[in-house]
């Protein structure tokens, strides 16, 4: 792992831990909006995630199946007899 991983990994958990300090320090002050963006936000996800099967599943191009045909047995040749 370079530098520049583990730099990004550490922004990211400095990032989380503000957004706990703000989401906390709402939630102590009894705000609204301290619970309505987080549930927005994880309604939108998951209504994108939704959309977005949805939108796979309609526009999928699908080859239809067509099984190959079982090859005719070996018949003895009746002419020479």
């Amino acid at each position: 792992m370079n530098d520049s991983s583990r730099t990004q990994g550490g922004l990211i958990c400095v990032g989380v831990a503000i957004l706990a300090a703000a989401f906390l320090l709402g939630l102590l002050q009894n705000s609204y909006w301290a619970l309505a963006i987080p549930v927005a936000i994880l309604v939108f996800f998951v209504l994108g995630l939704a959309f977005w099967v949805g939108y796979t599943i309609a526009t999928i191009r699908v080859e239809p199946f067509e099984p190959e045909e079982a090859p005719e047995p070996d018949r003895p040749n009746d002419s020479a007899v």
